[in-house]
């Protein structure tokens, strides 16, 4: 193979020790972001040039083809959209699951905003742009869109970009994107999450087929419970599905100011998820069941036999007579 055949002959080769330097030893401070595949690194070269490397999992690579070709590591669980709106019954999207997958991408979404060294805005949150991995983890994906913003910087402007029924209305017309319209696009994730029904639907009517608005008149009109799906209605206490709600629809706020941050949001989460724990640990110790200790079943009453004897029989119970304890609940 000639370099003629390829074109690689512009590619470099670094050493770790080129990257280390580049990246201070990949030092958290210059984290662009974090993504499904892997970690993004800020990192400047020795001729001046700022790159971006990114650290993941590699398992080979083609420089047979003009634009060298890369083979890395599959996410087995695909998408968040695929798994909530095409649900494989063998494994269902569980309440507890849920929440927490919320709470991953809140969390994640509060480090590029507030921990990275330099605000990162994704611009484009969407529950396909959320993988699973094997144990069903969250993990943002595609930061194409994204970009950095200097820390006094409080909004970027830009040409309109995102996906439809995820785009923050504000955003849409001023063309000024701020932390809060990726709070917009969480808060259509977690109603995603909370219904189980896709952003966008020519099945709803007109005006209900944003998600988004469908959701917002029905918390309006009382009638939350309509629209939630029936998994979360069947495992989760009323009480907790509406904290989720009221959250999300802070989040879907038309006035930036009004939503909260997603620092605010991920403490929330977590907070809903204690409750969550604490009162299934309270149900669970109250529905324990235990058998009676057996003493002498011909002095408790709390036994009868499948052969019970009529009241005043002097008859005998025989050694072959069944014995039924009764359940008694603590």
């Amino acid at each position: 193979m000639s370099s003629g055949e390829v074109n690689v002959d512009k590619a470099i080769l670094f050493s770790l020790k080129d990257l280390e330097k580049a990246t201070d030893h990949f030092n958290m401070n210059r984290v662009l972001g974090k993504g499904g595949q892997g970690t993004v690194y800020k990192g400047m070269l020795v001729d001046g040039r700022i790159v971006a490397v990114k650290k993941f999992k590699l398992l080979g690579c083609c420089l047979e083809t003009a634009i060298p070709l890369l083979v890395y590591e599959f996410i087995p669980n695909g998408n968040l959209f695929e798994y909530l709106h095409e649900q494989n019954e063998d494994l269902p999207m569980t309440w507890d699951m849920r929440l927490r997958i919320a709470i991953e991408i809140a969390g994640a979404l509060f480090y590029l905003h507030s921990v990275a060294s330099q605000p990162i805005y994704h611009r484009d949150i969407k529950s396909t742009n959320i993988l699973l991995d094997e144990k069903y983890r969250a993990k943002i994906a595609d930061f194409g869109a994204s970009r950095i913003i200097s820390i006094e910087a409080t909004h970027l402007t830009t040409v309109v970009q995102g996906t439809f029924g995820y785009l923050d209305p504000e955003y849409f017309h001023t063309s000024q994107f701020t932390e809060k319209s990726d709070v917009y696009s969480f808060g259509v994730v977690l109603t995603e999450l909370l219904t189980g029904q896709r952003p966008i639907s020519s099945i709803r009517s007109e005006e209900a087929k944003s998600l988004a608005s469908y959701f917002v008149q029905s918390l309006e009109e009382n009638s939350l419970f309509d629209i939630i799906d029936k998994r979360v209605m069947k495992e989760a206490e009323k009480e907790h599905i509406i904290a989720v709600a009221n959250l999300a629809n802070r989040c879907l706020e038309l006035n930036g100011k009004k939503k909260p941050t997603m620092k605010e949001v991920t403490l929330e989460l977590e907070g809903i998820q204690r409750l969550v724990k604490k009162s299934s640990t309270e149900q669970n110790h109250h529905e324990e069941i235990e058998l009676t200790e057996i003493e002498d079943y011909q002095g408790w009453p709390g036994y009868f036999t499948s052969n019970s004897l009529p009241t005043g029989s002097s008859e005998t119970i025989s050694s072959d007579t069944e014995v039924i304890p009764i359940l008694t609940l603590k």
